[in-house]
């Protein structure tokens, strides 16, 4: 399999897969970033399906935080052999995943939303500290000034119709010194969906302090698929 679809999260963008989009491209793979607006799971699905509609076969689906709704939402597209969460959500059909996220720890990064005219971000503390913890401060500056605000309703509307990884191959990367999403929340979605699993000493954003592990893990993906 040559082909790689990336989905980012929540107050990120493409370029947050940067250094893993590197390594996949080394390896000889066809590399597809997209960019959510972050505005509706109808419209984020839509840009992963754009994105899916020109790959020229087999493809793997992989995504960061809040991505993961995206491609379970997404993920039965025919050009889809199997799907990559890295400490992102995995919602079943018609989940109350809020719901499902309140019975386990609460992350200290909810306590660090902004909102302004309809959208939210995170405050700057809590990106450096809570998101993007140990990334580099000069490259954790650059990613905050880059990440994407959502808009109030994203999370509280964004109930799925199907459940992906149900009927494709999954692979997780647990984040277990995750702060924005909690890593024994990330464990049970793993579990539930018979993943094969890896667990990293990382933050939030193990595509950027473990991009080599987590470029593996999709290689991992694309060979089984191939």
């Amino acid at each position: 399999m040559k082909n790689v679809v990336l989905v980012h999260g929540a107050y990120a963008d493409g370029s947050s897969w940067a250094d893993v989009i590197e390594r996949l491209q080394t390896a000889g793979l066809n590399v597809t970033a997209v960019q959510n607006p972050l505005t509706s799971l109808a419209d984020d699905v839509a840009a992963a399906r754009r994105a899916l509609d020109l790959q020229d076969g087999p493809t793997v689906l992989a995504a960061h935080s809040w991505g993961g709704t995206v491609i379970t939402e997404v993920g039965l597209h025919p050009q889809v052999t199997g799907l990559v969460y890295v400490a992102a959500r995995a919602p079943d059909a018609g989940e109350d995943y809020a719901a499902l996220a309140a019975t386990f720890p609460t992350p200290p990064a909810s306590a660090e939303l902004v909102e302004s005219g309809g959208y939210k971000q995170l405050s700057q503390e809590g990106f450096l500290r809570d998101f993007a913890g140990g990334v580099p401060r000069r490259r954790a500056l650059a990613l905050y000034a880059a990440q994407g605000r959502i808009t109030d309703s994203l999370f509280p509307t964004s109930t799925t119709t199907v459940a992906a990884w149900r009927s494709r191959p999954t692979w997780y990367a647990v984040s277990k010194n995750d702060r924005t999403t909690s890593p024994e929340l990330e464990r049970f979605l793993a579990r539930r969906m018979g993943a094969t699993t890896i667990e990293l000493e990382s933050s939030h954003l193990s595509l950027v302090t473990h991009p080599d592990v987590v470029a593996r893990l999709i290689l991992d993906a694309a060979a089984h698929g191939a």
